[in-house]
């Protein structure tokens, strides 16, 4: 197996979780940064990051915290800042993946909605 298809195959792997959610009211395909990324009712709450195959969720800052400080995480910071409510969760603890899309689809549509300035 080449690194070019495990790639592919941890990209695809994200896609078949992500499946049911799309089901769902106001969820979508997008990208973030290059990445993909779902939204829901156009707000980013999880991503893909192709290079490090890891599956990065929005979170409350301390649920991200928590997770970071017990190994089961650790900060998305590209380009060497910190995103403090986003978690990366590496492919060995894909196992975490299903439960972290829910409470990051939660979180995230659980948020006010962003007012636009007129």
């Amino acid at each position: 197996m080449t690194a070019a298809s495990t790639d592919g195959e941890q990209e695809a792997d994200f896609w078949a979780l992500a499946e049911p959610m799309l089901a769902r009211a106001g969820v979508s395909r997008s990208t973030m940064m290059g990445l993909p990324c779902l939204r829901i009712d156009g707000r980013f709450f999880a991503s893909f990051d192709r290079r490090a195959g890891d599956l990065l969720v929005k979170l409350p800052e301390a649920r991200v915290d928590r997770l970071v400080a017990s190994g089961r995480a650790h900060s998305f910071a590209p380009a060497g800042r910190r995103f403090r409510e986003w978690a990366a969760v590496g492919r060995t603890r894909r196992r975490s993946w299903p439960a972290l899309l829910d409470e990051a689809l939660a979180f995230v549509a659980s948020q006010p909605s962003p007012t636009k300035h007129r």
